[in-house]
């Protein structure tokens, strides 16, 4: 049986190794016939720590690695254009006092 492969959104990236991959999906309500906005997250091993929070990613089905960890990471789709202004600004601010 093939291993199963989905693109989805890094939403943490605290953990070493680990990160937290969403991924969302649409479901047809039963009675309303209205879509309704699902998620499922997957824990994922990212052995080179690679990615970071907002990039997209491709993940693959794996051996359970650990209680949470059954998915591990094959590439980096796009990398994320958020700036972290709380980085930025420590970063100016040792500009200036040096």
């Amino acid at each position: 049986m093939p291993k199963r492969e989905l693109i989805g959104r890094v939403t943490s990236d605290k953990m070493h190794k680990t990160r937290v991959v969403e991924i969302p999906r649409k479901v047809r309500h039963a009675k309303y016939s209205k879509f309704i906005h699902k998620r499922t997250i997957c824990h994922v091993h990212d052995e080179a720590n690679e990615s970071h929070v907002g990039d997209t990613v491709r993940i693959v089905e794996s051996r359970p690695l650990s209680r949470t960890k059954r998915w591990q990471l094959v590439e980096v789709v796009t990398k994320s254009r958020e700036v972290d202004l709380a980085a930025l600004k420590a970063e100016q601010a040792g500009r200036a006092s040096s």
